[in-house]
Protein backbone atom coordinates (compact mmCIF):
# COMPACT_ATOMS: atom_id res chain seq x y z
CA UNK A 1 0.00 0.00 0.00
CA UNK A 2 2.65 2.78 0.33
CA UNK A 3 4.25 1.84 -2.49
CA UNK A 4 1.08 2.59 -4.34
CA UNK A 5 0.64 5.79 -2.42
CA UNK A 6 3.78 6.82 -3.71
CA UNK A 7 2.78 6.65 -6.72
CA UNK A 8 -0.17 8.52 -6.29
CA UNK A 9 2.38 11.17 -4.96
CA UNK A 10 4.99 10.89 -7.51
CA UNK A 11 1.36 11.44 -10.17
CA UNK A 12 0.39 14.35 -8.89
CA UNK A 13 3.75 16.00 -8.64
CA UNK A 14 4.34 15.38 -12.42
CA UNK A 15 0.45 17.08 -13.42
CA UNK A 16 1.58 19.92 -11.55
CA UNK A 17 4.13 22.54 -13.61
CA UNK A 18 4.16 26.47 -13.42
CA UNK A 19 5.44 26.38 -16.94
CA UNK A 20 2.47 24.92 -18.21
CA UNK A 21 1.20 25.87 -21.94
CA UNK A 22 -1.56 25.35 -23.93
CA UNK A 23 -1.11 22.46 -26.84
CA UNK A 24 -2.26 24.01 -30.31
CA UNK A 25 -2.02 22.79 -34.05
CA UNK A 26 0.20 23.83 -36.57
CA UNK A 27 -2.58 26.26 -37.31
CA UNK A 28 -3.01 27.56 -33.86
CA UNK A 29 -6.33 25.29 -32.93
CA UNK A 30 -6.35 24.40 -29.08
CA UNK A 31 -5.92 20.40 -28.95
CA UNK A 32 -8.15 18.80 -26.74
CA UNK A 33 -6.57 15.47 -25.98
CA UNK A 34 -2.78 14.29 -27.05
CA UNK A 35 -3.24 11.09 -25.90
CA UNK A 36 -5.90 9.49 -26.93
CA UNK A 37 -7.39 8.97 -31.06
CA UNK A 38 -10.79 9.49 -31.67
CA UNK A 39 -12.60 6.27 -31.93
CA UNK A 40 -15.71 4.08 -32.38
CA UNK A 41 -16.51 3.52 -29.11
CA UNK A 42 -13.03 3.02 -26.57
CA UNK A 43 -11.69 0.05 -27.80
CA UNK A 44 -13.14 0.91 -32.01
CA UNK A 45 -11.66 1.58 -34.85
CA UNK A 46 -9.85 5.24 -35.11
CA UNK A 47 -11.30 8.12 -37.13
CA UNK A 48 -9.82 9.33 -40.33
CA UNK A 49 -11.32 12.55 -38.86
CA UNK A 50 -9.34 13.10 -36.29
CA UNK A 51 -7.92 15.93 -37.98
CA UNK A 52 -5.29 16.48 -35.11
CA UNK A 53 -3.76 12.52 -35.57
CA UNK A 54 -3.60 12.77 -39.07
CA UNK A 55 -1.54 15.99 -39.20
CA UNK A 56 0.66 15.07 -36.21
CA UNK A 57 1.69 11.93 -38.08
CA UNK A 58 1.71 13.95 -41.30
CA UNK A 59 4.09 16.23 -40.10
CA UNK A 60 6.37 13.57 -38.17
CA UNK A 61 6.91 11.65 -41.80
CA UNK A 62 8.34 14.57 -43.21
CA UNK A 63 11.16 15.12 -40.48
CA UNK A 64 14.28 13.42 -42.18
CA UNK A 65 15.19 13.73 -45.62
CA UNK A 66 15.54 11.46 -47.26
CA UNK A 67 16.54 8.39 -45.39
CA UNK A 68 13.82 6.98 -42.97
CA UNK A 69 12.66 8.68 -39.70
CA UNK A 70 12.78 5.34 -38.07
CA UNK A 71 14.27 1.93 -39.66
CA UNK A 72 16.85 3.61 -41.62
CA UNK A 73 18.90 1.34 -40.59
CA UNK A 74 18.91 -2.06 -42.48
CA UNK A 75 19.66 -4.96 -44.47
CA UNK A 76 17.37 -6.93 -47.15
CA UNK A 77 17.16 -10.20 -48.71
CA UNK A 78 14.98 -12.35 -51.07
CA UNK A 79 13.42 -15.50 -50.91
CA UNK A 80 10.17 -18.02 -50.69
CA UNK A 81 7.02 -18.53 -48.66
CA UNK A 82 6.22 -21.94 -48.54
CA UNK A 83 2.66 -23.14 -46.81
CA UNK A 84 2.36 -26.13 -44.59
CA UNK A 85 -1.08 -25.93 -43.86
CA UNK A 86 -4.11 -25.34 -45.64
CA UNK A 87 -5.91 -21.76 -44.11
CA UNK A 88 -8.76 -21.37 -46.78
CA UNK A 89 -11.60 -22.31 -44.44
CA UNK A 90 -10.35 -19.20 -42.37
CA UNK A 91 -8.82 -16.71 -44.74
CA UNK A 92 -9.41 -15.88 -48.59
CA UNK A 93 -5.39 -14.50 -48.75
CA UNK A 94 -3.69 -16.17 -51.47
CA UNK A 95 -0.44 -17.37 -49.77
CA UNK A 96 -2.06 -19.44 -47.02
CA UNK A 97 -4.89 -21.13 -49.28
CA UNK A 98 -3.18 -24.37 -50.26
CA UNK A 99 -0.93 -26.73 -48.52
CA UNK A 100 2.66 -26.49 -50.50
CA UNK A 101 1.91 -23.31 -52.48
CA UNK A 102 4.63 -21.17 -52.79
CA UNK A 103 5.05 -17.53 -52.77
CA UNK A 104 8.12 -15.03 -53.67
CA UNK A 105 9.35 -12.71 -51.12
CA UNK A 106 11.49 -9.67 -49.76
CA UNK A 107 12.52 -8.95 -46.55
CA UNK A 108 14.10 -6.25 -44.78
CA UNK A 109 15.13 -6.45 -41.21
CA UNK A 110 16.63 -3.11 -39.19
CA UNK A 111 17.10 -1.16 -35.67
CA UNK A 112 13.85 1.19 -34.94
CA UNK A 113 15.42 4.51 -33.38
CA UNK A 114 19.15 5.15 -34.78
CA UNK A 115 20.16 6.52 -38.07
CA UNK A 116 21.17 4.93 -41.19
CA UNK A 117 24.98 4.89 -40.70
CA UNK A 118 24.91 3.60 -36.67
CA UNK A 119 25.97 0.67 -35.18
CA UNK A 120 23.63 -2.68 -35.22
CA UNK A 121 24.72 -3.39 -31.83
CA UNK A 122 22.92 -0.62 -30.33
CA UNK A 123 20.13 -1.83 -28.06
CA UNK A 124 16.99 -1.46 -29.49
CA UNK A 125 13.73 -3.31 -31.36
CA UNK A 126 14.45 -4.83 -34.67
CA UNK A 127 12.34 -4.41 -37.43
CA UNK A 128 10.87 -7.51 -39.14
CA UNK A 129 9.09 -6.66 -42.46
CA UNK A 130 8.16 -9.97 -45.40
CA UNK A 131 6.50 -8.02 -48.73
CA UNK A 132 4.79 -11.22 -49.98
CA UNK A 133 4.55 -11.06 -53.68
CA UNK A 134 1.06 -12.59 -54.24
CA UNK A 135 -0.96 -13.35 -57.75
CA UNK A 136 -3.46 -10.76 -55.89
CA UNK A 137 -1.31 -8.04 -54.99
CA UNK A 138 1.52 -7.31 -52.60
CA UNK A 139 1.18 -8.55 -48.86
CA UNK A 140 3.34 -6.74 -46.16
CA UNK A 141 3.37 -8.41 -42.56
CA UNK A 142 5.22 -5.53 -41.29
CA UNK A 143 6.22 -6.23 -37.63
CA UNK A 144 9.23 -6.22 -34.80
CA UNK A 145 11.70 -9.45 -33.34
CA UNK A 146 9.51 -8.74 -30.01
CA UNK A 147 5.52 -9.17 -29.69
CA UNK A 148 4.72 -6.34 -28.26
CA UNK A 149 5.29 -2.14 -28.69
CA UNK A 150 6.07 0.72 -25.68
CA UNK A 151 2.55 2.36 -27.01
CA UNK A 152 -0.87 1.90 -28.05
CA UNK A 153 -2.04 4.54 -29.86
CA UNK A 154 -0.27 6.05 -32.97
CA UNK A 155 -1.30 9.36 -31.87
CA UNK A 156 1.79 9.01 -29.35
CA UNK A 157 3.98 7.89 -31.42
CA UNK A 158 5.67 11.33 -32.91
CA UNK A 159 6.18 12.26 -29.19
CA UNK A 160 8.02 8.74 -28.21
CA UNK A 161 10.34 8.86 -31.51
CA UNK A 162 10.99 12.81 -30.23
CA UNK A 163 12.07 11.21 -26.79
CA UNK A 164 14.49 8.31 -27.97
CA UNK A 165 16.03 10.16 -30.68
CA UNK A 166 19.29 12.98 -30.24
CA UNK A 167 18.07 16.04 -27.77
CA UNK A 168 17.57 19.06 -30.45
CA UNK A 169 19.64 20.88 -28.37
CA UNK A 170 22.71 18.96 -27.90
CA UNK A 171 22.78 16.18 -30.60
CA UNK A 172 22.36 13.57 -28.31
CA UNK A 173 20.61 10.32 -27.10
CA UNK A 174 19.55 10.73 -23.57
CA UNK A 175 18.00 8.77 -20.90
CA UNK A 176 16.73 11.75 -18.96
CA UNK A 177 14.63 12.34 -21.97
CA UNK A 178 13.46 9.08 -22.86
CA UNK A 179 12.38 7.93 -19.35
CA UNK A 180 11.25 11.62 -18.66
CA UNK A 181 8.27 10.32 -21.20
CA UNK A 182 8.42 6.83 -20.39
CA UNK A 183 7.46 7.87 -16.70
CA UNK A 184 3.96 9.37 -18.25
CA UNK A 185 3.06 6.16 -20.02
CA UNK A 186 2.77 3.05 -18.07
CA UNK A 187 1.81 0.68 -20.63
CA UNK A 188 5.40 1.02 -21.78
CA UNK A 189 6.50 -0.96 -18.96
CA UNK A 190 6.05 -4.29 -20.75
CA UNK A 191 8.12 -3.42 -23.76
CA UNK A 192 10.81 -1.80 -21.96
CA UNK A 193 11.53 -4.96 -19.63
CA UNK A 194 11.60 -6.77 -23.19
CA UNK A 195 14.17 -4.56 -24.75
CA UNK A 196 16.47 -4.77 -21.95
CA UNK A 197 16.98 -8.25 -21.94
CA UNK A 198 19.59 -9.69 -24.32
CA UNK A 199 16.81 -9.30 -26.77
CA UNK A 200 17.41 -5.77 -27.11
CA UNK A 201 20.86 -7.10 -29.10
CA UNK A 202 20.42 -9.94 -31.97
CA UNK A 203 23.45 -11.76 -32.37
CA UNK A 204 22.34 -11.39 -36.27
CA UNK A 205 19.37 -11.15 -38.17
CA UNK A 206 18.79 -14.63 -38.60
CA UNK A 207 18.62 -15.17 -35.57
CA UNK A 208 15.85 -13.45 -34.23
CA UNK A 209 12.07 -13.79 -34.13
CA UNK A 210 9.79 -11.64 -35.76
CA UNK A 211 6.42 -10.80 -35.02
CA UNK A 212 3.16 -8.65 -36.71
CA UNK A 213 2.95 -7.20 -32.71
CA UNK A 214 -0.69 -5.91 -33.80
CA UNK A 215 -3.71 -8.57 -34.31
CA UNK A 216 -5.23 -8.69 -37.91
CA UNK A 217 -8.87 -9.62 -39.10
CA UNK A 218 -8.54 -12.74 -41.63
CA UNK A 219 -11.95 -12.81 -43.65
CA UNK A 220 -13.08 -16.48 -45.73
CA UNK A 221 -15.16 -16.81 -49.26
CA UNK A 222 -17.67 -16.50 -46.82
CA UNK A 223 -17.44 -13.51 -45.49
CA UNK A 224 -16.76 -15.17 -41.68
CA UNK A 225 -13.96 -12.86 -39.98
CA UNK A 226 -11.73 -14.19 -37.04
CA UNK A 227 -8.84 -11.79 -35.20
CA UNK A 228 -5.00 -13.21 -35.91
CA UNK A 229 -1.18 -12.57 -34.71
CA UNK A 230 1.53 -13.50 -36.60
CA UNK A 231 4.95 -14.81 -35.14
CA UNK A 232 8.31 -15.88 -36.89
CA UNK A 233 10.36 -18.13 -35.54
CA UNK A 234 13.76 -18.42 -36.78
CA UNK A 235 15.03 -21.87 -37.44
CA UNK A 236 18.48 -20.80 -36.59
CA UNK A 237 17.33 -20.66 -33.19
CA UNK A 238 17.23 -17.36 -31.17
CA UNK A 239 20.71 -15.91 -30.32
CA UNK A 240 21.78 -12.56 -28.98
CA UNK A 241 24.54 -10.80 -27.61
CA UNK A 242 25.46 -9.58 -23.72
CA UNK A 243 26.42 -5.85 -23.28
CA UNK A 244 29.97 -6.98 -22.88
CA UNK A 245 29.96 -9.30 -25.89
CA UNK A 246 28.06 -6.23 -28.09
CA UNK A 247 31.31 -3.89 -27.25
CA UNK A 248 33.53 -6.27 -28.64
CA UNK A 249 31.59 -6.76 -31.17
CA UNK A 250 31.16 -3.41 -31.95
CA UNK A 251 35.22 -3.28 -31.60
CA UNK A 252 35.31 -5.80 -34.34
CA UNK A 253 32.53 -4.59 -36.98
CA UNK A 254 29.53 -2.96 -35.81
CA UNK A 255 27.76 -3.97 -38.96
CA UNK A 256 27.81 -7.81 -37.96
CA UNK A 257 24.19 -8.27 -38.61
CA UNK A 258 24.18 -7.23 -42.22
CA UNK A 259 27.46 -8.93 -43.07
CA UNK A 260 26.37 -12.51 -41.11
CA UNK A 261 23.01 -12.43 -42.80
CA UNK A 262 24.89 -11.91 -46.66
CA UNK A 263 27.88 -14.12 -45.63
CA UNK A 264 24.89 -16.93 -44.50
CA UNK A 265 23.14 -16.60 -47.85
CA UNK A 266 26.30 -16.39 -50.00
CA UNK A 267 27.37 -19.70 -48.23
CA UNK A 268 24.05 -21.20 -49.59
CA UNK A 269 23.19 -21.46 -45.34
CA UNK A 270 20.06 -20.23 -46.40
CA UNK A 271 18.08 -18.76 -43.71
CA UNK A 272 14.55 -20.39 -42.33
CA UNK A 273 11.84 -19.13 -40.39
CA UNK A 274 8.66 -20.88 -39.73
CA UNK A 275 5.26 -18.62 -39.80
CA UNK A 276 2.87 -19.51 -37.09
CA UNK A 277 -0.64 -17.48 -36.30
CA UNK A 278 -2.72 -17.35 -33.15
CA UNK A 279 -6.21 -16.95 -33.96
CA UNK A 280 -9.40 -15.41 -31.70
CA UNK A 281 -13.19 -16.09 -32.57
CA UNK A 282 -14.55 -12.29 -32.91
CA UNK A 283 -17.01 -13.86 -30.35
CA UNK A 284 -14.00 -14.31 -27.77
CA UNK A 285 -12.26 -11.19 -27.97
CA UNK A 286 -13.58 -9.48 -25.28
CA UNK A 287 -13.21 -12.90 -22.75
CA UNK A 288 -9.22 -11.91 -21.26
CA UNK A 289 -7.94 -9.76 -18.88
CA UNK A 290 -6.31 -7.74 -21.09
CA UNK A 291 -7.96 -6.25 -24.93
CA UNK A 292 -5.92 -8.49 -27.31
CA UNK A 293 -6.16 -5.57 -30.04
CA UNK A 294 -3.71 -3.85 -27.48
CA UNK A 295 -0.01 -3.46 -28.95
CA UNK A 296 1.65 -3.75 -25.54
CA UNK A 297 -0.08 -7.00 -25.03
CA UNK A 298 1.33 -10.54 -25.66
CA UNK A 299 -0.98 -13.06 -26.75
CA UNK A 300 -0.16 -15.54 -23.90
CA UNK A 301 0.46 -19.06 -25.90
CA UNK A 302 -1.33 -21.19 -23.02
CA UNK A 303 -4.69 -19.44 -23.68
CA UNK A 304 -4.50 -18.84 -27.61
CA UNK A 305 -2.10 -21.69 -29.13
CA UNK A 306 0.04 -21.36 -32.54
CA UNK A 307 -0.59 -22.90 -35.02
CA UNK A 308 2.40 -23.63 -37.95
CA UNK A 309 1.51 -22.76 -41.28
CA UNK A 310 4.81 -22.42 -43.76
CA UNK A 311 7.99 -21.38 -43.99
CA UNK A 312 9.89 -18.30 -45.06
CA UNK A 313 13.38 -19.29 -46.71
CA UNK A 314 15.98 -16.64 -48.06
CA UNK A 315 18.00 -17.55 -50.60
CA UNK A 316 19.27 -14.81 -52.77
CA UNK A 317 21.19 -11.37 -51.37
CA UNK A 318 20.47 -7.90 -53.10
CA UNK A 319 22.40 -7.26 -56.09
CA UNK A 320 21.93 -3.44 -55.33
CA UNK A 321 21.05 -2.49 -52.25
CA UNK A 322 19.79 1.36 -53.17
CA UNK A 323 17.35 -0.35 -55.66
CA UNK A 324 16.37 -3.46 -53.71
CA UNK A 325 16.72 -2.70 -50.09
CA UNK A 326 16.97 1.34 -49.54
CA UNK A 327 13.98 2.03 -52.33
CA UNK A 328 11.83 -1.04 -50.81
CA UNK A 329 8.57 0.14 -49.38
CA UNK A 330 6.67 -1.37 -46.29
CA UNK A 331 3.04 -0.85 -45.40
CA UNK A 332 0.73 -2.58 -42.90
CA UNK A 333 -1.83 -0.96 -45.11
CA UNK A 334 -0.21 -2.94 -48.11
CA UNK A 335 -3.41 -6.49 -47.74
CA UNK A 336 -4.60 -8.21 -49.96
CA UNK A 337 -8.22 -10.12 -49.92
CA UNK A 338 -8.87 -12.11 -46.98
CA UNK A 339 -6.76 -9.70 -44.69
CA UNK A 340 -7.99 -6.44 -43.34
CA UNK A 341 -6.95 -4.53 -40.37
CA UNK A 342 -7.92 -5.07 -36.77
CA UNK A 343 -9.27 -1.95 -34.60
CA UNK A 344 -5.99 -1.54 -32.96
CA UNK A 345 -5.49 2.01 -32.39
CA UNK A 346 -1.72 1.98 -33.03
CA UNK A 347 -1.64 -0.41 -36.22
CA UNK A 348 -4.75 2.48 -37.33
CA UNK A 349 -2.45 5.26 -37.52
CA UNK A 350 0.24 3.25 -39.40
CA UNK A 351 -2.16 2.69 -41.97
CA UNK A 352 -1.85 6.15 -43.24
CA UNK A 353 1.92 7.20 -41.64
CA UNK A 354 3.53 4.27 -43.41
CA UNK A 355 2.08 4.49 -47.01
CA UNK A 356 2.31 8.66 -46.61
CA UNK A 357 6.21 8.36 -45.57
CA UNK A 358 6.76 6.20 -48.11
CA UNK A 359 5.12 8.76 -50.39
CA UNK A 360 7.85 11.64 -48.95
CA UNK A 361 10.39 9.57 -49.14
CA UNK A 362 10.44 7.96 -52.40
CA UNK A 363 7.63 9.65 -54.50
CA UNK A 364 4.18 9.41 -55.05
CA UNK A 365 4.58 6.54 -57.42
CA UNK A 366 7.29 4.39 -55.11
CA UNK A 367 4.79 1.69 -55.98
CA UNK A 368 5.94 1.60 -59.40
CA UNK A 369 9.68 0.58 -58.68
CA UNK A 370 10.48 -2.52 -59.79
CA UNK A 371 11.05 -4.27 -55.96
CA UNK A 372 7.54 -2.77 -54.98
CA UNK A 373 6.02 -3.63 -58.27
CA UNK A 374 3.62 -5.98 -57.55
CA UNK A 375 3.27 -9.26 -59.55
CA UNK A 376 -0.17 -8.94 -61.32
CA UNK A 377 -1.03 -6.17 -63.51
CA UNK A 378 -1.90 -2.94 -61.80
CA UNK A 379 -5.39 -1.67 -63.01
CA UNK A 380 -7.18 1.34 -62.01
CA UNK A 381 -7.64 5.13 -62.73
CA UNK A 382 -4.70 6.32 -60.69
CA UNK A 383 -2.41 8.23 -63.20
CA UNK A 384 0.80 10.64 -63.93
CA UNK A 385 2.66 12.37 -61.09
CA UNK A 386 6.23 12.35 -60.41
CA UNK A 387 7.67 9.56 -62.27
CA UNK A 388 4.55 7.63 -63.08
CA UNK A 389 5.91 5.19 -65.31
CA UNK A 390 3.00 2.48 -65.70
CA UNK A 391 0.13 3.85 -66.58
CA UNK A 392 -2.42 1.44 -67.29
CA UNK A 393 -3.72 0.20 -70.74
CA UNK A 394 -7.50 0.28 -71.38
CA UNK A 395 -9.62 -0.38 -74.22
CA UNK A 396 -10.82 3.31 -74.16
CA UNK A 397 -7.42 5.43 -73.35
CA UNK A 398 -10.11 8.63 -73.11
CA UNK A 399 -12.06 6.66 -70.16
CA UNK A 400 -9.71 7.58 -67.19
CA UNK A 401 -12.81 8.03 -64.82
CA UNK A 402 -15.34 5.84 -63.21
CA UNK A 403 -18.77 5.40 -63.73
CA UNK A 404 -19.07 5.69 -67.35
CA UNK A 405 -21.79 5.19 -69.76
CA UNK A 406 -19.26 3.89 -72.05
CA UNK A 407 -17.43 0.84 -72.62
CA UNK A 408 -15.53 0.46 -69.62
CA UNK A 409 -12.82 -2.17 -68.74
CA UNK A 410 -12.25 -1.59 -65.38
CA UNK A 411 -14.89 -2.82 -62.67
CA UNK A 412 -15.34 -3.58 -59.03
CA UNK A 413 -15.59 -6.98 -57.64
CA UNK A 414 -18.21 -7.57 -55.24
CA UNK A 415 -16.56 -10.98 -53.97
CA UNK A 416 -13.83 -8.58 -52.38
CA UNK A 417 -15.54 -5.63 -50.40
CA UNK A 418 -14.71 -4.96 -46.80
CA UNK A 419 -16.17 -7.31 -44.01
CA UNK A 420 -18.84 -5.63 -41.89
CA UNK A 421 -19.10 -5.42 -38.69
CA UNK A 422 -22.32 -3.75 -36.30
CA UNK A 423 -21.70 -1.58 -33.60
CA UNK A 424 -22.99 0.63 -31.29
CA UNK A 425 -20.47 2.93 -29.44
CA UNK A 426 -20.04 6.84 -28.89
CA UNK A 427 -17.49 8.44 -31.09
CA UNK A 428 -14.93 9.38 -27.95
CA UNK A 429 -11.20 9.90 -27.26
CA UNK A 430 -10.60 7.99 -24.38
CA UNK A 431 -7.97 5.11 -23.22
CA UNK A 432 -9.12 1.69 -23.74
CA UNK A 433 -11.28 -0.38 -21.75
CA UNK A 434 -8.75 -2.60 -20.53
CA UNK A 435 -5.21 -1.24 -19.56
CA UNK A 436 -3.99 -3.95 -17.34
CA UNK A 437 -0.37 -2.25 -17.77
CA UNK A 438 1.88 -4.20 -15.27
CA UNK A 439 0.54 -7.95 -15.41
CA UNK A 440 2.34 -9.12 -18.96
CA UNK A 441 5.76 -7.46 -17.88
CA UNK A 442 5.54 -9.59 -14.79
CA UNK A 443 5.07 -12.45 -16.19
CA UNK A 444 7.80 -12.22 -18.61
CA UNK A 445 10.22 -10.99 -15.55
CA UNK A 446 9.31 -14.38 -14.16
CA UNK A 447 10.01 -16.59 -17.00
CA UNK A 448 13.48 -15.21 -17.44
CA UNK A 449 16.34 -17.50 -15.93
CA UNK A 450 18.56 -15.80 -12.97
CA UNK A 451 21.23 -14.66 -15.41
CA UNK A 452 19.03 -13.30 -17.60
CA UNK A 453 16.99 -11.05 -14.95
CA UNK A 454 20.54 -10.16 -13.75
CA UNK A 455 21.26 -9.12 -17.57
CA UNK A 456 17.82 -7.09 -17.57
CA UNK A 457 18.34 -5.37 -14.20
CA UNK A 458 22.01 -3.94 -15.18
CA UNK A 459 20.81 -2.77 -18.57
CA UNK A 460 18.25 -0.86 -17.26
CA UNK A 461 20.06 0.33 -14.12
CA UNK A 462 23.10 1.60 -16.91
CA UNK A 463 20.49 3.90 -18.58
CA UNK A 464 17.72 4.36 -15.61
CA UNK A 465 21.10 5.26 -13.53
CA UNK A 466 21.83 8.19 -15.57
CA UNK A 467 18.66 9.94 -15.13
CA UNK A 468 18.95 12.97 -13.14
CA UNK A 469 15.19 13.45 -11.80
CA UNK A 470 14.53 11.86 -8.99
CA UNK A 471 10.88 11.60 -9.27
CA UNK A 472 11.36 10.54 -12.97
CA UNK A 473 13.24 7.22 -11.58
CA UNK A 474 11.52 6.63 -8.74
CA UNK A 475 8.38 6.63 -10.73
CA UNK A 476 9.99 4.02 -13.43
CA UNK A 477 10.71 2.04 -10.64
CA UNK A 478 7.63 2.01 -9.06
CA UNK A 479 6.18 0.42 -12.78
CA UNK A 480 8.80 -2.18 -11.94
CA UNK A 481 7.79 -2.85 -8.93
CA UNK A 482 3.96 -3.10 -9.77
CA UNK A 483 4.64 -5.68 -12.38
CA UNK A 484 7.10 -8.11 -10.32
CA UNK A 485 8.04 -6.78 -6.41
CA UNK A 486 11.73 -8.23 -7.01
CA UNK A 487 11.85 -6.60 -10.14
CA UNK A 488 11.17 -3.26 -9.09
CA UNK A 489 13.36 -3.69 -5.61
CA UNK A 490 16.23 -4.89 -7.19
CA UNK A 491 16.31 -2.12 -10.13
CA UNK A 492 16.05 0.76 -7.20
CA UNK A 493 19.12 -1.14 -5.52
CA UNK A 494 20.74 -1.48 -8.65
CA UNK A 495 20.76 2.55 -9.17
CA UNK A 496 21.71 3.27 -5.04
CA UNK A 497 18.33 3.39 -3.64
CA UNK A 498 17.64 1.25 -0.36
CA UNK A 499 14.54 -0.31 0.40
CA UNK A 500 13.24 2.31 3.17
CA UNK A 501 12.73 4.56 0.45
CA UNK A 502 9.89 2.91 -0.93
CA UNK A 503 8.47 2.02 2.53
CA UNK A 504 10.43 -1.76 3.04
Amino acid sequence: MKTYSLLILITAFFSFSAFAQKMTTNGGAPVGDNQNSKTVGANGAVLLEDIHLIEKLASFDRERIPERVVHARGAGAFGVFEATADMSNLTMAAPFSQKGKKTDLAVRFSTVIHGKGSPETARDPRGFAVKLYTEQGNYDIVGNNLPVFFIRDAIKFPDMVHSLKPSPVTNKQDPNRFFDFFSNVPEATHMLTRVYTDLGIPQGYQYMNGSSVHGFKWINSKGEVVYVKYHWESKQGEKNLTVSEASAQQAKDWQHATVSLREAINAKKFPQWDLYVQIIKVEDIDKYDFWPLDATKDWPVSQIPRKKIGTMTLNRNPINYFQEVESIAFSPGALIPGVEPSEDKLLQGRLFSYFDTQRHRLGGNFQQLAVNKPKNEVKNYNADGFASTTNSKFTDPDINYQPSTRLATVTEDADYKYSEKKITAKITQAKIDKTNDFAQAGDFYRSLTATQKTNLVTNLAGDLGQVNNEGVKKTMITYFYRADRDFGMRIAEAIGYSRKDFGE
